[in-house]
């Protein structure tokens, strides 16, 4: 398997297909790299680079008992880059995943980045504050761990319903794209999909978002169950200077599958751009 090692000995997986500049795709919990492969196969047949990496505690990459937050997240991305000494870097990241982004941007800057695309992504901040009062009250987020707890199985048999809006009029979601939710949740180690249930929910990346200085897609659809598009990224686009915002009318939280032909043909534009 293609690693590279973080400075705390964790072993972060990554799948690198194709040539040319590099795209850096960051998934969403609890699911893996291969969350990415509609855009990966299309994006690297269009003339680009295309890698993926399982965040540490998820899919093929180790499962430490320590690290398991969103600094550590953003480092090791930054790990990654730098090993592989990729730059005029395009980060595209899902949910969790455009926290990592966000989180990257703020810790390690972005003289190696060119552009960034956030899609149905977590930030400024998922939690309900005082200051933050369209976020989610945390008793939403105790409820995830208790359900996880409890039976992290069933819960991943049973999340893919609101992740893909299969519980919508009309909505198609097959058996098998459910399936492939499962699975990946399950590769996750059951101790790093805990812990991240607080980091993509209690983090806020309000300063993060602010020393954005690159051209920023922003995608979201206005019927996600998972991250309501009100305290994300309507919030996000105001934050960073320059941003575009698609919003996808109807479209759920895992619209990188069940919409892969138009995301794939905004991302390909944004990037040509």
């Amino acid at each position: 398997m293609t690693t590279i090692t973080t400075k705390d000995d964790t072993k972060i997986y990554y799948k690198d297909w194709g040539n040319g500049q590099p795209i850096i795709f960051s998934h969403g919990w609890p699911l893996s790299a291969d969350a990415w492969e509609d855009q990966m196969v299309f994006l690297a047949s269009h003339g680009y680079r295309c890698i993926a990496h399982d965040r540490r505690g998820h899919g093929r990459s180790s499962q430490p008992w320590n690290g398991n937050d969103m600094d550590t997240y953003a480092d090791d991305l930054a790990t990654l880059i730098e090993k592989l000494d990729l730059k005029n870097v395009i980060l595209i990241g899902h949910s969790t995943g455009g926290g990592e982004v966000a989180r990257y941007i703020g810790r390690h800057g972005t003289k190696r980045i060119a552009k960034a695309v956030l899609i149905g992504a977590v930030p400024p901040l998922m939690l309900k504050t005082a200051t933050n009062p369209g976020g989610l009250p945390i008793e939403v987020f105790d409820g995830i761990r208790a359900s996880v707890l409890a039976d992290r199985s069933q819960f991943f048999k049973d999340l893919p319903t609101q992740f893909y809006g299969a519980n919508r009029p009309g909505a198609r979601v097959s058996q098998g794209l459910r399936d492939s939710f499962w699975l990946q949740g399950m590769q996750a180690g059951f101790k790093g999909v805990i812990d991240c249930i607080k980091a993509f929910s209690e983090t806020d990346f309000t300063e993060d978002l602010k020393k954005f200085d690159i051209p920023t897609l922003i995608i979201h659809g206005d019927d996600d169950q998972i991250v309501p598009i009100g305290a994300s990224s309507l919030a996000s686009s105001k934050m960073i200077k320059g941003s575009t915002l698609k919003i996808y009318p109807g479209a759920p939280h895992g619209l990188s599958s069940t919409l892969k032909d138009q995301v794939n043909k905004d991302l390909l534009a944004f990037i040509k751009e």
